[in-house]
């Protein structure tokens, strides 16, 4: 009554009339309802959003954005809007005061909505202050504005039509005019303002037009079509994608995550840093320059005890970091729940419509006007909520991804040990996925619960207490649900357990194929590989059954549910009639509870994986870090009149609960001095140079180091990168300077043979540079920076007595560039030592001796009495450098030997070593390429030679060929089989529907029964057990397929690899094939079996649905097929640029993993460098191209579901408008059945253009696996017809005839014309300087490249004839680069397990190590590292010697085999390959020419051919290339 006077000043005009409202045939709203609730509910809204969207532009600035066309109209409209408020007051104030009786509404309505068209204007303004282009508060404002005014507007035309109708002139014509002004605003509205200045989006050439687009370009993915239109007409490209928006850069998001995990790990006190052994930081004293006291240590290891440290919660961090981003999807989700729910009781308001003859038709239209407004609006709700879903899944893969590679550059050697590079691979791809698969379900936790909450409440007011029963089976299914995840988080860790081995075991083989191929252990690996990939499949094997039993059990518990609760509701009391309302809104709710019921699992066991995953990623981030602190620096400027270098009774360990390596180390060395270590394998050499950078844990003692550091490791690491970029590593490039270092370091010679100069893309790891190029372009590099102190670790043994001399000159010496440097170089040439200013003798990890050189020899302890010892056996040493520098302590008795103190075993004692060096970590297996023949000698080019080849996209649509080979991998049987249980399964559920249907026709009996209750709840029940037992088939089916399809395809992808030439490996980045092996093979494995089932499950219930529809109602008939049409076209549109982006995406992951294995092969440069920023960007940059690629994919996938379900409401509003229509002629429970599928057939229709795209993108991964499997491949290992007699090579004489090599046919030859003839027993020296060619000779005889001309026989045999196993198995090479794999010693020396203990045991005496591993506590059994990173670069050559003393074979090749190690293990593996090999043939590639002195003959190579052969005396009669290279030797 109150409302009434308000509205009228008689009272006459009520707020609500039903008769006018809905008791009618013409609907109306009454005048009060018009000026209240339809004018107040737009400024309500407008006045409720204020608040909290204030708060929000002011906290967030994006920029301020120039007054435009767009922004001035938008403004004076507000403007003019404000006005016709104001006007329609003061008119209704110009009426009463005429006398008028005015109703209050038109006093306060006008005002109201006048102040809140100001609020809008200022809004305006507001937001273009604040760098808002397009608001979607302003945009809905006025489009519930324009809606209000709509239901008005019709109202004014109604009331105007009639003939007796009072028109208000004034008010008509100002509510005419303002709302054309709100529809003109809604129109401009839905365009987007300009950038604001200075933001990323103007100075970004390709920005992503997201950050410019409307909001309603937003919520319908509008902005993303170009893309698609571009995709559609040709393929994309990599230059076609958009830059990142920068909230979703790595720059963005991961210091925000790594922040919030710092913080974390202080929280739980789990600091880095453990305070036994590092001293708090005291301001008054430098860093590092004081240890913990004995009264301190114990307090603090009490302190320690007494706290229990708790491990740092990873998912806290994850919370922290994006926790407010799964806000906005939470109250997406939430309108998404609640308006699925609209569509149960809108379908019950049409099955009532229908059954009641005497409602009008417009209450009809109207339901299904409102059902197909609730559908939109339930599509536009759930792709938002997915959209922000993914793109924040996204972030949190960035930013993990980011986390995990910032780690692995701080993390120390003793951690490194328990998370090998294959581990740490799968944490980046495999685990980093988890997390983005589980942000996308994550709301479903309590989404799920909600939505059978909500369905249950609507059961309940429909069925009543019956619903219990289906409460019932959903309780008893909890416990079985839950056995079933703790199940699944069981074979998830086993699974992903074995997936590490498998991964870190390809990493080694990659790594490692060289050798591989050399030995013939290609099928021992293999093998190593298979068993644990079988062991991988048997886990797959359960959780598919697993799979199965929970397939069964999601699908059949919403059919028991509805059975169980249709039961119940009939027979607890006979009246109780299943009619077709109930049913059908029941079987609505059903299908509504299905989703949840099924999902639920689903994101349990996604869950349950991501938990994995996160305890893997929270062990890997909570690993020890290196203590740069330990080590004290101090600037050049600061340090003052300090030594370069001081260390004090220092002790270092490689591991805090290992055995120091390290012991009581103390020297000083000042500014500008030259420093020689020198020692025994294993004395620990290399260590010191690690420890005085930080890589070992300090365990007591001072270190200071004044100046910044360069390092040159033992194993050069080289960047897959141009020659010029490896030595500028990062610094800008000055002529000079640079042409001096090139010239120093000896390679301005190689730039002539090099394609484009120093230009040329040297390749991963250096595959086309020899082993004493990629030395020196090391060493290039660490002279190229300018550090005040260089740590050099043996550089000069890879490269001959030549060039080493050069370099000692013109690089190290006392008159080379870094004269002026203080310098620690580990040495082996003892001709290098007179001009030292400090010799450090290591032995046993202790300093033994330490003086100048001539001091030493004076005290005439052990060190000189082994120099004499050695060069009393010598030639006498004539260089003239050498006696100006004071030799006289020695006379004419000095070689060039190696210094090191003289002990019966050459190894010493067991000391455990980690090498300094990066490239320790995978041993490097690098073809010796660079010296291919002149190709271009024009010098530097322009543009860069690649060797590389990039990882290519293919493009087009995927061949059915692909789908083919996939079900050949499956099993025909096995497909069919699934397909015809997939019909079975659908069949089975549409027939329990339209039995449904028939039943709820059933008319009731007089008595109010129902005649064939008990039969037709009997065939419901057996149609269901059917449906189930399907389920069951298919799913085991498709599961089992997948995984003799996985078998199939990796073993096939593995065994062409392993087939493939050297060729194949040196142009093929390793990250390529790691990333066929890890995320192309989890797709295999775990997608693409999951997507078939849902693709199969979508088709056949698309089917159904329009079966069921067109039963129903036939006339649907003429719309099904247009809408099929568009359906197809779309989604042909769309899979063209979804499939190309898929591809892109899977291109750009693979220079991720590659930058990743080489950042931790050189992490130790890296951090010596102080390069890691300039590595993280690297990184960061490559996941941000990765990221371009996939970022479009999520958003065409959301383009597509929104234009798809938009359509596939179109299917629902023409079912129920065909149903409301013919309603005269269809019973009711047809009706339900149609309607209630059509509701259904959106969502099916969805997930088939879904599924069949996600099919499409996810068999792309079949497509790259086969893409390795067809590669071209070497000869045949075995060949039987030709097989040599086992007796075979039985004299050991090789003949080269006219032999001539290349490594690829688009270069020249690098061997040309080779005739020598070496018979057998013969000790043959090859010798050249560096890239003559000489270990492409030993190449060619194992066939690793074949012959372009000639051929080489073997005692009668060509070896071109023979299998290459049947060859390489007959020959043994000691290799230039000793390679260990992880895993036993014995492994190592014996992978086929020929040979007994005995045997290996006598082989390692006679290579001199039998001492070291019999003080091993495993023995034979140790385990070795990956890359062999445990032992010495010596340990390891010597373990390459006893391979060849096991093999015994009559040909062994040593490959530069002991430049690696000291003089006395050099001469103790020549006197062994003497005695061992005396009746076998003998080719040694040596750079000590000392070593084939006593050889039967040499072979001088230069540039490909032979230039001297004879003997050594001969060739140093002659004065030839022999001569002047053993002359620069200081033999003659």
């Amino acid at each position: 009554m109150a409302l009434s006077s308000f509205c009228s000043s008689d009272g006459s005009d009520p707020l609500w009339d039903w008769n006018v409202t809905w008791h009618t045939s013409n609907p109306d709203f009454t005048k009060c309802f018009q000026n209240t609730v339809l004018t107040w509910v737009p400024c309500f809204y407008l006045w409720s959003c204020f608040p909290l969207y204030f708060l929000y532009l002011s906290r967030h600035d994006r920029g301020y954005i120039q007054m435009t066309h767009l922004n001035k109209a938008k403004t004076a409209l507000g403007f003019f809007l404000w006005i016709i408020c104001w006007a329609d007051l003061f008119y209704s104030f110009w009426e009463r005061s005429q006398g008028m009786l005015l109703a209050p509404v038109l006093l306060v309505s006008p005002t109201l909505l006048g102040i809140t068209m100001l609020l809008a204007t200022f809004l305006i303004q507001f937001e273009r202050r604040k760098g808002v282009q397009s608001s979607g508060i302003m945009l809905t404002f006025w489009l519930v504005a324009l809606l209000c005014a709509l239901a008005i507007l019709r109202s004014k035309i109604i009331s105007a039509l009639k003939k007796d109708a009072q028109v208000d002139m004034f008010r008509d014509s100002a509510f005419y005019l303002y709302f054309t002004l709100v529809f003109i605003q809604l129109v401009l509205s839905c365009f987007s303002d300009s950038s604001p200045l200075f933001s990323e989006t103007v100075r970004d050439p390709n920005p992503c037009p997201e950050s410019s687009a409307s909001f309603l370009s937003r919520i319908t993915f509008w902005w993303i079509t170009g893309m698609m239109v571009q995709g559609y007409r040709q393929p994309l490209k990599s230059s076609d994608l958009w830059s990142l928006n920068k909230e979703d850069t790595s720059e963005e998001v991961v210091p925000v995550l790594v922040n919030n995990w710092k913080k974390e790990c202080v929280k739980s006190r789990k600091q880095p840093v453990r305070i036994v052994y590092a001293p708090p930081k005291d301001p008054t004293k430098p860093k590092g320059s004081s240890q913990l006291d004995v009264n301190e240590e114990v307090e603090a290891l009490i302190v320690k005890s007494s706290h229990k440290d708790r491990d740092p919660s990873l998912f806290k961090v994850l919370y922290k970091t994006f926790g407010p981003y799964f806000l906005m999807s939470f109250l997406y989700k939430a309108l998404h729940d609640l308006m699925m729910f609209a569509g149960p009781e809108i379908l019950e308001l049409i099955i009532n419509f229908v059954n009641d003859r005497e409602a009008p038709d417009w209450q009809g239209y109207l339901y299904t006007a409102l059902l197909f407004v609730s559908a939109c609006l339930q599509t536009l709700a759930l792709h938002q909520y997915f959209h922000i879903c993914f793109v924040t899944g996204m972030r949190i893969k960035t930013a993990v991804v980011g986390a995990v590679y910032r780690k692995a550059l701080v993390i120390t050697n003793s951690a490194r040990k328990s998370s090998t590079v294959g581990e740490i691979v799968n944490l980046m791809s495999v685990d980093a996925q988890r997390f983005m698969d589980l942000a996308t379900y994550i709301n479903m936790i309590w989404s799920a619960p909600l939505q059978v909450t909500l369905a249950l409440y609507f059961l309940w007011l429909n069925l009543g207490p019956s619903v219990l029963a289906g409460v019932a089976v959903m309780i008893l299914m909890v416990p079985f649900n839950a056995v079933m995840a703790m199940k699944t988080k069981t074979y998830q860790v086993a699974h992903m357990k074995s997936k590490d081995n498998r991964i870190k075991l390809m990493n080694e083989i990659l790594n490692g194929i060289k050798v591989l191929k050399l030995y013939a252990w290609e099928l021992a690996f293999q093998d190593k590989v298979m068993n644990i990939r079988q062991e991988e499949l048997k886990v797959l094997k359960k959780s598919a059954y697993l799979a199965a039993v929970g397939t069964f059990t999601w699908v059949c518990t919403p059919f028991l549910v509805a059975l169980s609760t249709f039961a119940v509701f009939v027979t607890v009391d006979e009246k109780n009639i299943l009619d077709a309302k109930k049913a059908f809104v029941s079987l609505a709710l059903f299908n509504i509870l299905r989703f949840p019921l099924n999902i639920l699992p689903m994101v349990i066991s996604s869950i349950v994986q991501a938990s994995v995953s996160l305890k893997r990623l929270r062990i890997f981030l909570s690993h020890e870090e290196l203590e740069p602190d330990s080590i004290e620096r101090w600037s050049i400027k600061d340090g003052g009149g300090m030594n370069s270098i001081t260390v004090k009774n220092a002790t270092f360990t490689w591991a805090r609960d290992e055995p120091p390596t390290l012991n009581g180390i103390t020297f000083a060395i000042p500014d500008g001095a030259l420093v020689a270590v020198v020692g025994q394998v294993g004395c620990g050499k290399s260590s010191l140079l690690s420890a005085l950078l930080a890589e070992m844990d300090k365990v007591e003692g001072h270190v200071t180091l004044k100046g910044s550091v360069a390092y040159v490791p033992q194993q050069a690491w080289i960047q897959n990168d141009s020659l010029r970029e490896n030595i500028l590593f990062g610094r800008p490039l000055q002529e000079h300077c640079y042409k001096a270092v090139m010239e120093a370091c000896a390679l301005l010679p190689d730039l002539e043979i090099l394609p484009s100069g120093d230009l040329t893309e040297i390749g991963e790891k250096g595959v086309n540079l020899s082993g004493g190029q990629k030395q020196r372009v090391s060493l290039a590099r660490a002279v190229y920076c300018n550090s005040d102190i260089y740590l050099l670790d043996d550089p000069l043994s890879a490269v001959d007595a030549h060039v080493g001399k050069h370099i000692f000159e013109k690089v190290v010496g006392p008159m080379g560039l870094l004269k002026n440097k203080t310098r620690i170089l580990v040495t082996h040439g003892i001709s290098y030592l007179p001009q030292v200013d400090v010799i450090i003798v290591m032995s046993g990890g202790k300093i033994s001796e330490m003086g100048s050189y001539q001091e030493l020899l004076d005290r005439d302890g052990a060190f000189a009495e082994f120099v004499r010892t050695y060069a009393n056996t010598e030639q006498d040493l004539a260089s003239e450098d050498d006696s100006k520098n004071g030799v006289s302590g020695l006379g004419k008795e000095s070689k060039p030997v190696e210094n090191g103190i003289l002990v019966t075993d050459a190894v010493g004692k067991p000391l455990q070593r980690h090498l300094s060096n990066s490239s320790s970590h995978s041993v490097v297996t690098n073809q010796q390429h660079s010296s291919t023949a002149e190709l271009q000698k024009s010098g530097v080019k322009e543009e860069t030679w690649k060797l590389m080849e990039a990882d290519k996209a293919q493009t087009g649509q995927v061949k059915l060929s692909v789908y083919w080979n996939y079900m050949k991998a499956i099993g025909l049987c096995i497909s069919f089989l699934s397909i015809f249980l997939f019909l079975c399964n659908h069949v089975s559920a549409l027939a329990s529907n339209y039995w449904l249907s028939l039943w709820t026709d059933d008319r009731p009996a007089v008595n109010g029964t129902q005649e064939n209750r008990n039969f037709r709840l009997s065939v419901y029940g057996a149609l269901g057990i059917l449906q189930g037992v399907a389920v069951f088939g298919y799913s085991m089916a498709v599961s089992i397929g997948g995984i003799f399809a996985s078998r199939r395809l990796h073993l096939d992808l593995l065994q062409n690899v392993l087939r493939s030439p050297m060729s194949f490996f040196e142009r093929t980045p390793s990250g390529n094939l790691v990333n066929r092996f890890s995320k192309e093979l989890d797709t295999v494995d775990s997608m693409i079996p999951q997507v078939i089932k849902m693709f199969m499950g979508s088709l056949f219930s698309v089917i159904g649905a329009v079966i069921i529809i067109l039963l129903a109602t036939p006339i649907a008939a003429v719309i099904i097929p247009p809408l099929g049409l568009v359906y197809f076209f779309v989604q042909r549109f769309y899979v063209a640029s979804s499939r190309q982006l898929k591809r892109l995406e899977s291109v750009s992951r693979s220079p991720v993993y590659s930058h990743f294995n080489e950042t931790l092969l050189g992490v130790s440069v890296i951090r010596a460098f102080e390069e890691q920023e300039r590595f993280i960007r690297q990184s960061d940059l490559k996941v941000d191209e990765n990221q371009k690629a996939y970022y479009p994919s999520i958003v065409a996938n959301r383009w597509l579901a929104v234009r798809l379900e938009c359509v596939g409401n179109c299917i629902v509003l023409f079912a129920a408008l065909f149903a409301v229509i013919s309603r005269h002629s269809l019973s009711a429970g047809l009706v339900g059945l149609s309607v209630s599928y059509s509701l259904q057939i959106t969502a099916y229709l969805n997930w088939l253009v879904r599924m069949s795209s996600e099919m499409e993108t996810n068999i792309v991964a079949v497509e790259r696996l086969k893409e390795y499997s067809e590669t071209e491949k070497e000869a045949s290992w075995q060949i039987q017809e030709t097989a040599p007699p086992s007796t075979w090579p039985h004299s050991g004489r090789v003949e080269f005839r006219d032999y001539c090599l290349r490594y690829r046919e688009d270069l020249d030859l690098v061997l040309k014309h080779i005739n020598v003839t070496i018979e057998g027993g013969e000790k043959v020296g090859i010798v050249g300087r560096t890239g003559a060619g000489k270990s492409s000779l030993t190449l060619g005889l194992f066939r690793i490249n074949e012959s372009a001309e000639g051929e080489i026989i073997i005692d009668g045999i060509n070896i071109a004839k023979i299998g290459l196993h049947n060859l390489r198995f007959k020959i043994t090479i000691i290799p230039q680069d000793p390679v260990l794999f992880s895993g036993s010693l014995r492994m190592n020396l014996d992978p086929f397990s020929q040979y007994s203990d005995e045997e290996v045991w006598m082989a390692l005496e006679l290579a001199h190590l039998k001492g070291f591993v019999s003080a091993l506590p495993d023995k034979l059994n140790h385990e070795c590292a990956e890359g062999g990173e445990n032992l010495s670069v010596g340990q390891r050559q010597l373990v390459c010697l006893a391979r060849a003393l096991l093999r015994k074979t009559k040909i062994l090749v040593l490959d530069e085999a002991t430049a690696a190690v000291d003089l006395e293990t050099d001469d103790l593996i020549q006197s062994t390959i003497r005695t061992q090999f005396e009746d076998s043939t003998v080719l040694t590639i040596a750079h000590r020419l000392n070593t084939i002195m006593d050889y039967t003959r040499v072979i001088v190579l230069d540039k490909g051919e032979i230039r001297e052969c004879g003997a050594p005396s001969e060739l140093l009669q002659q004065r030839g290339v022999f001569y002047s290279m053993a002359k620069d030797a200081g033999l003659v």
